[in-house]
């Protein structure tokens, strides 16, 4: 009974350990945010351009029309199913920075 209650710690420590959701807490991208305006891929209220990489944004917790034209950097994590359409990757931003 002793090592059926050892394993079945070890077990527990194991999966609380590793998580079974999305720990992820984001990347970070620099680059200036603009609108999106009218796209191919029609996903994204905003897009991030790095200078070498062009990302689509959006954000449930931020409101990304106050950094319009503004260079900063994003902490982000990339939404699952995309890029679609030719589009580019497509981030949900949960904090900003200007820069």
């Amino acid at each position: 009974m002793k090592l059926f209650s050892k394993i079945a710690i070890g077990i527990i420590i194991l999966f609380s350990s590793c998580g079974t959701g999305n720990t992820d807490k984001g990347q970070q991208y620099s680059g200036i945010i603009e609108p999106t305006g009218i796209t191919s891929y029609q996903y994204g209220t905003h897009t991030l351009d790095t200078g070498d990489e062009f990302y689509a944004l959006k954000s449930e917790v931020i409101d990304l029309s106050q950094y319009e034209g503004k260079k900063v950097t994003i902490t982000a994590t990339e939404i699952e199913g995309y890029p679609v359409d030719g589009g580019p990757v497509y981030l949900n931003v949960t904090k900003v920075k200007n820069q």
